[in-house]
């Protein structure tokens, strides 16, 4: 069984934005794309521009799909598996998150 843990309220994330969080020593971008409580969470580091700034990247939908487009060389991640969607020899690590109770969380 899984331990999940605390990251951040659910509320700390604006709808329509990202933030970013260190999770177990490494740099993870959070998305809140709806004023709901789902929650996405992909690496922080554009591959391309060797830098952490996904999480100030613009969500973006294609083909129904969830996107974030860098905000330095604008190459879309797929918020679902970090795919990105230029050219899948990049694509970042995604990883499971949930909230609960107002909560977000990540596995341990």
């Amino acid at each position: 069984m899984s331990q999940w843990q605390k990251i951040c309220d659910v509320k700390d994330i604006v709808p329509g934005t990202g933030v970013c969080a260190l999770v177990n020593g490494e740099q993870v971008a959070l998305f809140r794309p709806y004023a709901d409580e789902r929650v996405f969470a992909i690496h922080n580091m554009d591959p391309f521009a060797k830098s952490n700034v996904l999480s100030r990247g613009i969500i973006c939908e294609h083909k129904g799909e969830l996107w974030v487009a860098s905000p330095l060389k604008k190459q879309r991640f797929s918020l679902n598996d970090g795919r990105c969607l230029e050219d899948e020899r990049f694509s970042v690590a995604s990883y499971d998150a949930r909230v609960t109770d107002g909560v977000v969380e990540m596995p341990v």
